[in-house]
C-alpha cells in the first residue's frame, strides 16, 4: 500500500470531504492535503499515533464482520438440517397460589428421538423458585443424558437474567438456586440459556400446570 492509499485508507468520510476542499483552496495534490488534514486530526499525538489507531481500528471491524459471517454461516446450516443432532430444552414453573404449591415442568429432546419429560411438585415457594426449580430439574437430565450442547429456553426473565447476569448481581433470595443451575451448566460447556415468549413454552408450561393439579403426596405420620 502506497502512502496516498494509506492515507486515504485512514482517512474518515469528514476528513475526506476536509482534504478534498483544501485541495481546491490551496492547489494542493491529494497527498498533501490529506497528509494536512490527518496532521491536524491527530493533533499532539501525531499522525504515526492516528495511523496506527485506524489501523487496528479498521482490523477490529474486520474481525468483527468475519465472526458475524461465521455465525450467519452455522446458522444457515443448522437451517438445511446439519444442527438436527444438537439437544433443545424447554422448562417451566408456577406456584399456585403465588406464593404456594410449586410445579414445575420441562422438556428435553435430542438426537435419536430422545424425549425426556419432567412433571413433578415442587414444594412450597414462589414462581421465581419454581422456574429455577424446573431449570434445574432439565439440566440435571442433560447433564445424565450427556447433552454438552444443548439450547436451553424459558419464559422467566427473571430467572434467566438473574442465571446470566455477574454472581455480585444476582437476586439474594434465589442465591442457592443460581448456585445449583451454574453447578450444573458448568458440566455443559456448550450449553446456551435464552428467554423465549410464553407461547412458544406452552409444552413445559403444561407440564408444571399438571404437576400442581395432582395429589399431594401422602405423609407418614409416626
Amino acid at each position: 500500500m502506497n502512502d496516498l492509499s494509506l492515507l486515504r485508507a485512514a482517512a474518515f468520510k469528514t476528513e475526506l470531504a476536509a482534504s478534498q476542499r483544501l485541495m481546491t483552496r490551496a492547489g494542493l495534490s491529494e497527498l498533501e492535503a490529506l497528509s494536512r488534514t490527518l496532521t491536524h486530526s491527530a493533533g499532539v499525538a501525531g499522525l504515526a499515533h492516528l495511523l496506527a489507531e485506524r489501523a487496528a481500528l479498521r482490523l477490529h471491524a474486520a474481525q468483527q464482520l468475519e465472526r458475524r459471517a461465521a455465525l450467519a454461516s452455522a446458522a444457515r446450516t443448522r437451517g438445511t438440517g446439519a444442527g438436527k443432532t444438537a439437544w433443545r430444552a424447554w422448562f417451566d414453573g408456577s406456584a399456585r397460589p403465588n406464593p404456594g404449591r410449586c410445579g414445575i415442568g420441562a422438556v428435553l429432546e435430542g438426537p435419536g428421538g430422545v424425549r425426556v419429560t419432567i412433571s413433578h411438585d415442587g414444594g412450597y415457594g414462589n414462581s421465581s423458585e419454581a422456574e429455577y426449580l424446573a431449570l434445574i430439574a432439565v439440566l440435571d437430565a442433560a447433564v445424565a443424558h450427556g447433552a454438552h450442547d444443548v439450547l436451553v429456553v424459558g419464559d422467566s426473565q427473571v430467572v434467566i437474567d438473574d442465571v446470566n447476569c455477574p454472581a455480585s448481581a444476582c437476586a439474594p433470595s434465589l442465591r442457592e438456586y443460581r448456585a445449583r443451575a451454574c453447578a450444573l451448566l458448568a458440566r455443559l460447556p456448550q450449553a446456551q440459556l435464552r428467554w423465549i415468549p410464553r407461547h412458544k413454552n406452552s409444552a413445559a408450561d403444561a407440564l408444571s400446570q399438571r404437576a400442581t393439579a395432582l395429589p399431594l403426596p401422602e405423609t407418614t405420620e409416626c
